[in-house]
């Protein structure tokens, strides 16, 4: 995951990359659209010694080019690159 902050300034067109291994492949997804808001927001899920005692995670909020807006966990496997 890319860490640089000047790339989740709102306004910015990103693409983001995603990768989930399944047992016998992994899985890719691509979204690209503009970014609205970059965030840590902590989750439902208990964590001992975090935050508040929950989870957090870092979550990229796109709006797309059709005006969808899509909400994206980000992980060690996310690519954030300027499109």
């Amino acid at each position: 995951m890319t860490l640089e902050t000047d790339l989740y300034q709102p306004g910015r067109r990103v693409r983001v990359t995603q990768q989930l291994a399944q047992r016998d492949r992994v899985w890719t997804n691509c979204v690209e659209g503009v970014i609205t808001r970059y965030q840590q927001a902590k989750t439902g899920s208990w964590f001992a010694h975090a935050r508040d005692d929950r989870l957090w995670l870092d979550r990229l909020e796109l709006r797309l080019d059709d005006g969808e807006m899509s909400i994206l966990n980000l992980d060690q496997y996310s690519v954030i690159e300027p499109a």
